[in-house]
């Protein structure tokens, strides 16, 4: 008996979101044996700080970008990152490393009783700065991403880079409204890190 197919079911190929546009980064590698990938971190970043728009973060995470081309480039020079999810203030969403391997985003953290995030999470960049708000087109997309991401893994939490690395990240920080990410997404209030939601008097 032929069924007919969810309306995600043909949306990931080998790891990859189809919905995205695709950028392969060389930063990346394994994910341990029996990695339960069941946690997106959020992320923000722009190049430079500040200024939206641009490729520069492409070339970041692909190891293309010109260390020579601004002041705070000399800083990071010979940095190499990725996230396996890219969105931008216009929320165009971009992919660099298949979810089923491990990007390099988080560092060293800690969450849920487990170290070593990248180990089993989904790195979203979003294209902002710490403290700075973030677009409507931006919690849109994630609203698309983070329900595709639970239906291929068992996501079970969502947490920022500031929790978990507090102290080391302070990203994406008090801009991202957290209640409104919540509702666009409808998930427990379990999923989301503790203290978080009360911040938007949720």
């Amino acid at each position: 008996m032929n069924e007919s197919p969810s309306p995600r079911s043909d949306v990931w190929q080998d790891g990859w979101y189809r919905l995205a546009r695709r950028l392969p980064s060389p930063n990346f590698g394994p994910r341990p044996a029996q990695a339960l990938v069941d946690l997106i971190v959020l992320h923000s970043i722009s190049l430079p700080p500040g200024v939206y728009g641009g490729t520069k973060v492409q070339e970041l995470f692909t190891n293309r970008l010109d260390w020579e081309q601004h002041p705070y480039f000399k800083q990071i020079k010979g940095l190499e990152v990725s996230a396996h999810f890219y969105i931008q203030r216009n929320g165009e969403l971009w992919q660099f490393v298949s979810c089923d391997d491990r990007a390099w985003h988080a560092g060293a953290s800690h969450y849920r009783g487990r170290s070593n995030c990248n180990d089993d999470s989904v790195g979203i960049e979003l294209e902002g700065l710490e403290g700075d708000t973030f677009e409507p087109t931006q919690y849109e997309a994630l609203a698309a991403l983070c329900p595709a991401l639970s239906q291929r893994y068992p996501i079970a939490h969502i947490a920022g880079h500031e929790h978990i690395a507090p102290g080391r990240k302070a990203d994406p920080g008090p801009g991202l409204d957290w209640n409104l990410l919540q509702k666009y997404l409808g998930w427990g209030t379990q999923c989301f890190p503790q203290g978080a939601l009360a911040k938007f008097g949720g």
